[in-house]
Protein backbone atom coordinates (compact mmCIF):
# COMPACT_ATOMS: atom_id res chain seq x y z
CA UNK A 1 0.00 0.00 0.00
CA UNK A 2 1.05 3.46 -1.04
CA UNK A 3 2.15 6.01 1.87
CA UNK A 4 -0.61 8.36 -0.07
CA UNK A 5 -3.62 5.31 0.76
CA UNK A 6 -1.90 5.09 3.74
CA UNK A 7 -2.80 8.16 5.35
CA UNK A 8 -5.74 8.44 3.55
CA UNK A 9 -6.85 5.18 5.47
CA UNK A 10 -5.71 6.92 8.99
CA UNK A 11 -8.10 10.11 8.10
CA UNK A 12 -10.81 7.66 7.72
CA UNK A 13 -10.63 5.43 10.69
CA UNK A 14 -10.04 9.33 12.69
CA UNK A 15 -13.03 10.64 11.18
CA UNK A 16 -15.31 7.41 11.43
CA UNK A 17 -13.99 7.19 15.59
CA UNK A 18 -14.83 11.30 15.87
CA UNK A 19 -18.04 10.73 14.37
CA UNK A 20 -18.89 8.12 16.67
CA UNK A 21 -17.19 9.95 19.80
CA UNK A 22 -19.04 13.10 19.08
CA UNK A 23 -22.47 11.29 18.73
CA UNK A 24 -22.04 9.83 22.49
CA UNK A 25 -20.74 13.08 24.22
CA UNK A 26 -23.05 13.26 27.63
CA UNK A 27 -22.49 17.25 27.64
CA UNK A 28 -20.86 20.08 26.65
CA UNK A 29 -17.87 19.92 28.77
CA UNK A 30 -17.14 16.43 27.40
CA UNK A 31 -17.50 17.45 23.71
CA UNK A 32 -15.29 20.56 24.34
CA UNK A 33 -12.44 17.60 25.47
CA UNK A 34 -13.53 15.41 22.16
CA UNK A 35 -12.30 18.77 20.45
CA UNK A 36 -8.94 19.14 22.20
CA UNK A 37 -8.55 15.54 21.23
CA UNK A 38 -9.12 15.64 17.36
CA UNK A 39 -8.59 19.07 16.33
CA UNK A 40 -6.25 20.45 19.13
CA UNK A 41 -2.87 21.48 18.33
CA UNK A 42 -2.06 18.33 19.58
CA UNK A 43 -4.59 16.54 18.74
CA UNK A 44 -5.05 13.70 16.61
CA UNK A 45 -5.76 15.07 13.37
CA UNK A 46 -2.22 16.94 13.74
CA UNK A 47 -0.93 13.49 14.59
CA UNK A 48 -1.85 12.11 10.92
CA UNK A 49 -0.54 15.46 9.04
CA UNK A 50 3.04 14.98 10.25
CA UNK A 51 3.10 12.35 7.90
CA UNK A 52 1.93 14.69 4.80
CA UNK A 53 5.91 15.36 4.95
CA UNK A 54 7.24 12.00 3.78
CA UNK A 55 4.63 12.41 0.75
CA UNK A 56 5.98 13.40 -3.02
CA UNK A 57 6.00 17.22 -3.41
CA UNK A 58 3.19 16.30 -6.27
CA UNK A 59 1.04 14.19 -3.90
CA UNK A 60 0.82 16.76 -1.03
CA UNK A 61 -1.98 18.86 -2.76
CA UNK A 62 -4.06 15.91 -3.35
CA UNK A 63 -3.56 14.43 0.64
CA UNK A 64 -4.24 18.46 1.60
CA UNK A 65 -7.43 18.13 0.19
CA UNK A 66 -8.40 15.02 1.44
CA UNK A 67 -7.16 16.26 5.44
CA UNK A 68 -9.21 19.55 4.50
CA UNK A 69 -12.80 17.61 3.92
CA UNK A 70 -12.16 15.25 7.06
CA UNK A 71 -11.51 18.49 9.42
CA UNK A 72 -14.60 19.94 7.70
CA UNK A 73 -16.28 16.91 8.52
CA UNK A 74 -15.29 17.04 11.71
CA UNK A 75 -16.24 20.28 12.74
CA UNK A 76 -19.60 20.26 11.19
CA UNK A 77 -20.06 16.98 13.02
CA UNK A 78 -18.91 18.69 16.36
CA UNK A 79 -20.80 22.03 15.95
CA UNK A 80 -24.50 19.59 15.43
CA UNK A 81 -23.41 17.46 17.92
CA UNK A 82 -22.79 21.00 20.30
CA UNK A 83 -26.22 22.40 19.31
CA UNK A 84 -28.13 19.15 20.38
CA UNK A 85 -26.30 19.29 23.79
CA UNK A 86 -27.36 23.15 24.25
CA UNK A 87 -31.00 22.20 23.46
CA UNK A 88 -30.90 18.89 25.51
CA UNK A 89 -28.86 20.72 28.28
CA UNK A 90 -31.86 23.62 28.50
CA UNK A 91 -34.51 21.52 28.22
CA UNK A 92 -32.96 19.16 31.58
CA UNK A 93 -32.36 22.88 33.55
CA UNK A 94 -36.12 24.28 32.63
CA UNK A 95 -37.29 20.86 34.37
CA UNK A 96 -34.80 20.75 37.25
CA UNK A 97 -35.90 24.58 37.77
CA UNK A 98 -40.17 23.71 37.07
CA UNK A 99 -42.30 25.34 40.02
CA UNK A 100 -45.38 23.33 40.79
CA UNK A 101 -47.51 26.49 41.39
CA UNK A 102 -50.34 23.87 42.84
CA UNK A 103 -48.81 23.37 45.67
CA UNK A 104 -49.05 25.11 49.00
CA UNK A 105 -46.89 28.32 49.48
CA UNK A 106 -43.83 28.22 52.34
CA UNK A 107 -45.08 30.17 55.49
CA UNK A 108 -42.80 33.17 56.60
CA UNK A 109 -42.44 32.93 60.66
CA UNK A 110 -43.79 36.25 61.90
CA UNK A 111 -42.38 37.49 65.40
CA UNK A 112 -44.58 39.49 67.62
CA UNK A 113 -43.47 41.55 70.73
CA UNK A 114 -42.56 40.02 73.88
CA UNK A 115 -45.14 39.02 76.64
CA UNK A 116 -43.45 41.79 79.36
CA UNK A 117 -43.63 44.63 76.26
CA UNK A 118 -47.04 43.80 75.45
CA UNK A 119 -47.88 44.21 79.10
CA UNK A 120 -45.95 47.30 80.00
CA UNK A 121 -47.63 49.02 76.62
CA UNK A 122 -50.67 47.34 77.46
CA UNK A 123 -50.62 49.25 81.25
CA UNK A 124 -49.17 52.27 79.95
CA UNK A 125 -51.66 52.54 77.28
CA UNK A 126 -54.91 52.30 79.67
CA UNK A 127 -53.33 55.20 82.18
CA UNK A 128 -52.52 56.92 79.13
CA UNK A 129 -56.28 56.81 78.31
CA UNK A 130 -56.98 57.92 81.90
CA UNK A 131 -55.68 61.35 81.09
CA UNK A 132 -51.81 60.77 82.83
CA UNK A 133 -48.61 61.70 80.70
CA UNK A 134 -46.15 59.23 79.44
CA UNK A 135 -42.64 60.30 81.22
CA UNK A 136 -39.18 58.22 81.49
CA UNK A 137 -36.04 59.06 83.36
CA UNK A 138 -32.57 57.56 83.21
CA UNK A 139 -31.99 53.94 84.66
CA UNK A 140 -28.67 55.34 85.31
CA UNK A 141 -29.37 57.37 88.72
CA UNK A 142 -27.53 59.28 91.35
CA UNK A 143 -28.65 58.57 95.11
CA UNK A 144 -30.57 61.52 95.94
CA UNK A 145 -33.07 61.16 92.99
CA UNK A 146 -32.96 57.39 93.73
CA UNK A 147 -32.78 57.92 97.71
CA UNK A 148 -32.57 60.65 99.50
CA UNK A 149 -35.32 62.60 97.21
CA UNK A 150 -37.48 59.74 98.02
CA UNK A 151 -37.26 60.15 101.85
CA UNK A 152 -35.35 56.88 101.85
CA UNK A 153 -32.77 57.16 104.95
CA UNK A 154 -29.21 56.71 104.74
CA UNK A 155 -29.49 52.90 106.79
CA UNK A 156 -32.35 52.03 104.78
CA UNK A 157 -31.60 48.68 103.49
CA UNK A 158 -32.54 49.35 99.93
CA UNK A 159 -29.39 51.41 100.06
CA UNK A 160 -26.74 48.70 101.39
CA UNK A 161 -24.86 46.59 98.66
CA UNK A 162 -26.71 43.62 98.90
CA UNK A 163 -29.79 44.87 97.55
CA UNK A 164 -28.20 48.03 94.81
CA UNK A 165 -26.04 47.91 91.79
CA UNK A 166 -23.49 50.73 92.66
CA UNK A 167 -21.40 51.48 89.94
CA UNK A 168 -17.96 51.64 90.89
CA UNK A 169 -16.05 54.83 90.36
CA UNK A 170 -18.65 56.35 88.41
CA UNK A 171 -19.98 60.20 90.22
CA UNK A 172 -22.57 62.70 89.67
CA UNK A 173 -21.39 66.00 89.17
CA UNK A 174 -22.24 66.96 92.76
CA UNK A 175 -19.52 63.95 93.88
CA UNK A 176 -22.63 61.46 94.80
CA UNK A 177 -22.32 57.87 94.12
CA UNK A 178 -24.07 56.60 90.31
CA UNK A 179 -26.60 53.53 90.83
CA UNK A 180 -28.58 51.74 88.29
CA UNK A 181 -32.62 52.51 89.77
CA UNK A 182 -33.65 50.32 91.82
CA UNK A 183 -37.45 51.68 90.66
CA UNK A 184 -38.71 53.85 88.35
CA UNK A 185 -39.81 55.97 91.36
CA UNK A 186 -36.93 58.67 90.57
CA UNK A 187 -38.81 59.86 87.23
CA UNK A 188 -41.28 60.90 89.65
CA UNK A 189 -38.77 63.16 91.14
CA UNK A 190 -37.57 64.58 88.04
CA UNK A 191 -40.53 65.04 86.66
CA UNK A 192 -42.01 67.22 89.56
CA UNK A 193 -39.22 69.42 88.89
CA UNK A 194 -39.45 69.80 85.11
CA UNK A 195 -42.60 70.63 85.11
CA UNK A 196 -42.59 73.24 88.22
CA UNK A 197 -39.74 74.66 86.63
CA UNK A 198 -42.47 74.92 83.11
CA UNK A 199 -45.48 75.46 84.78
CA UNK A 200 -45.27 76.87 88.42
CA UNK A 201 -47.31 74.25 90.33
CA UNK A 202 -49.48 71.56 89.45
CA UNK A 203 -52.05 69.31 88.79
CA UNK A 204 -49.81 66.70 87.03
CA UNK A 205 -51.00 63.11 86.59
CA UNK A 206 -48.23 60.81 85.44
CA UNK A 207 -47.55 56.99 84.38
CA UNK A 208 -43.54 56.47 84.26
CA UNK A 209 -43.03 53.20 82.72
CA UNK A 210 -39.29 51.15 82.76
CA UNK A 211 -36.28 48.74 83.59
CA UNK A 212 -34.91 48.48 86.99
CA UNK A 213 -32.24 46.74 88.66
CA UNK A 214 -32.05 44.88 91.79
CA UNK A 215 -29.75 42.33 93.20
CA UNK A 216 -32.15 39.14 93.46
CA UNK A 217 -32.95 36.29 91.69
CA UNK A 218 -35.45 33.53 92.14
CA UNK A 219 -39.06 32.52 90.26
CA UNK A 220 -40.19 35.45 91.31
CA UNK A 221 -37.79 37.79 91.10
CA UNK A 222 -35.07 38.95 88.70
CA UNK A 223 -31.53 41.09 88.72
CA UNK A 224 -33.56 42.81 85.95
CA UNK A 225 -37.28 43.59 85.53
CA UNK A 226 -39.93 46.26 84.45
CA UNK A 227 -42.06 48.60 87.06
CA UNK A 228 -44.33 51.43 85.85
CA UNK A 229 -44.43 54.40 88.24
CA UNK A 230 -48.25 55.97 88.46
CA UNK A 231 -48.92 59.20 90.78
CA UNK A 232 -50.95 62.64 90.26
CA UNK A 233 -50.47 65.69 92.48
CA UNK A 234 -53.31 67.99 92.70
CA UNK A 235 -55.37 70.10 95.15
CA UNK A 236 -57.05 68.29 97.49
CA UNK A 237 -55.93 65.14 96.12
CA UNK A 238 -57.36 62.00 98.56
CA UNK A 239 -56.85 57.77 99.00
CA UNK A 240 -60.53 57.81 97.62
CA UNK A 241 -58.96 59.35 94.21
CA UNK A 242 -56.25 56.63 94.69
CA UNK A 243 -58.45 53.49 95.08
CA UNK A 244 -60.68 54.50 92.51
CA UNK A 245 -57.74 54.57 89.93
CA UNK A 246 -56.59 51.45 90.93
CA UNK A 247 -60.01 49.78 91.00
CA UNK A 248 -60.29 51.41 87.15
CA UNK A 249 -56.82 49.84 86.17
CA UNK A 250 -56.61 46.56 87.35
CA UNK A 251 -60.35 45.88 86.42
CA UNK A 252 -59.68 46.92 82.65
CA UNK A 253 -56.17 45.70 83.09
CA UNK A 254 -57.67 41.56 83.51
CA UNK A 255 -60.91 42.65 81.78
CA UNK A 256 -63.38 41.81 84.29
CA UNK A 257 -64.16 43.69 87.65
CA UNK A 258 -62.10 42.38 90.17
CA UNK A 259 -62.56 43.61 94.03
CA UNK A 260 -59.57 45.86 95.81
CA UNK A 261 -58.36 45.99 99.73
CA UNK A 262 -55.82 48.30 100.81
CA UNK A 263 -53.79 46.89 103.48
CA UNK A 264 -51.45 49.43 105.73
CA UNK A 265 -48.15 48.96 105.17
CA UNK A 266 -44.63 51.18 105.36
CA UNK A 267 -42.68 52.93 102.83
CA UNK A 268 -40.57 55.74 103.15
CA UNK A 269 -42.02 57.85 100.04
CA UNK A 270 -45.16 57.80 101.11
CA UNK A 271 -47.59 58.48 103.96
CA UNK A 272 -49.92 56.60 104.82
CA UNK A 273 -49.12 53.79 102.63
CA UNK A 274 -51.12 50.23 101.92
CA UNK A 275 -50.28 47.27 99.94
CA UNK A 276 -52.81 46.71 97.44
CA UNK A 277 -54.79 43.01 97.07
CA UNK A 278 -56.77 42.00 94.23
CA UNK A 279 -59.39 39.48 94.65
CA UNK A 280 -57.44 36.46 92.77
CA UNK A 281 -58.25 35.90 89.43
CA UNK A 282 -57.96 32.10 89.38
CA UNK A 283 -60.51 31.23 91.44
CA UNK A 284 -62.29 34.20 92.04
CA UNK A 285 -62.08 34.68 95.73
CA UNK A 286 -63.00 31.16 96.80
CA UNK A 287 -59.67 29.94 97.63
CA UNK A 288 -56.95 27.85 95.94
CA UNK A 289 -53.30 27.42 95.74
CA UNK A 290 -51.99 30.48 94.18
CA UNK A 291 -53.72 32.51 96.69
CA UNK A 292 -52.91 30.18 99.72
CA UNK A 293 -56.86 29.97 100.29
CA UNK A 294 -57.08 33.29 101.24
CA UNK A 295 -58.83 34.57 97.94
CA UNK A 296 -56.63 37.67 97.40
CA UNK A 297 -53.38 38.10 95.89
CA UNK A 298 -51.19 41.31 96.44
CA UNK A 299 -50.06 43.29 93.27
CA UNK A 300 -48.58 46.79 94.12
CA UNK A 301 -47.67 49.14 96.90
CA UNK A 302 -49.26 52.62 96.76
CA UNK A 303 -49.82 55.49 99.24
CA UNK A 304 -50.10 59.01 99.38
CA UNK A 305 -46.87 61.12 98.66
CA UNK A 306 -45.05 61.85 101.60
CA UNK A 307 -44.83 65.62 102.56
CA UNK A 308 -40.85 64.91 102.72
CA UNK A 309 -40.85 63.92 98.67
CA UNK A 310 -43.13 67.35 98.11
CA UNK A 311 -40.91 69.12 99.99
CA UNK A 312 -37.52 67.82 97.81
CA UNK A 313 -39.10 69.13 94.41
CA UNK A 314 -40.66 72.44 95.84
CA UNK A 315 -43.91 71.93 96.35
CA UNK A 316 -46.13 73.25 99.48
CA UNK A 317 -47.53 70.07 101.25
CA UNK A 318 -50.16 71.58 102.61
CA UNK A 319 -51.56 73.24 99.48
CA UNK A 320 -51.07 70.30 97.32
CA UNK A 321 -51.30 66.47 97.87
CA UNK A 322 -50.79 63.18 95.54
CA UNK A 323 -50.74 59.48 95.29
CA UNK A 324 -48.57 57.32 94.09
CA UNK A 325 -47.84 53.40 93.61
CA UNK A 326 -45.69 51.42 91.79
CA UNK A 327 -46.11 47.91 89.84
CA UNK A 328 -43.94 45.50 88.40
CA UNK A 329 -45.23 44.43 84.69
CA UNK A 330 -43.28 41.08 85.24
CA UNK A 331 -46.03 40.26 87.78
CA UNK A 332 -49.09 41.53 86.49
CA UNK A 333 -48.00 39.59 83.25
CA UNK A 334 -47.73 36.29 85.20
CA UNK A 335 -51.09 36.80 86.63
CA UNK A 336 -52.82 37.33 83.73
CA UNK A 337 -51.44 34.70 81.81
CA UNK A 338 -50.71 31.97 84.19
CA UNK A 339 -46.87 31.85 84.41
CA UNK A 340 -45.65 30.19 87.06
CA UNK A 341 -41.79 31.03 86.73
CA UNK A 342 -40.70 34.93 86.05
CA UNK A 343 -36.80 33.52 84.88
CA UNK A 344 -39.15 32.39 81.59
CA UNK A 345 -39.30 35.99 80.62
CA UNK A 346 -35.56 36.10 80.14
CA UNK A 347 -34.40 32.38 79.53
CA UNK A 348 -35.66 32.25 75.49
CA UNK A 349 -37.34 29.39 75.64
CA UNK A 350 -38.76 29.09 72.31
CA UNK A 351 -41.48 26.26 73.47
CA UNK A 352 -42.42 29.49 75.92
CA UNK A 353 -42.23 31.65 73.67
CA UNK A 354 -44.20 29.87 70.69
CA UNK A 355 -46.63 29.30 73.87
CA UNK A 356 -47.12 33.06 74.29
CA UNK A 357 -46.91 33.94 70.98
CA UNK A 358 -44.32 35.78 70.26
CA UNK A 359 -42.11 33.13 68.19
CA UNK A 360 -43.81 30.60 65.41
Amino acid sequence: MSEIESLKGQLDSLQTAALVAFAQAEDLSALQQLRVHYLGKKGALTEVLKGVGKLPPAERPVIGQYVNQTKAALTQALELSEAELAVKGKALRIEAERLDITLSGRKQAVGALHPVQQGLDEITAIFAQMGFAVAEGPEIEDEFHNFDALNIPPEHPARAMHDTFFLKDLHSDSGEPMLLRTHTSPVQIRTMKRFLAEHGEPPLAVVAPGRVYRCDYDVTHSPMFHQVEVFKVDRDVSMAHLKGVLQHFLSTYFEKEVGIRLRPHYFPFTEPSAEVDISCVFCAAKGCRICKGSGWIEVLGSGMIHPNVLRSVGIDGDEFSGFAFGLGVERLVMLKKGIPDLRLFFENDVRFLRRMGVSK
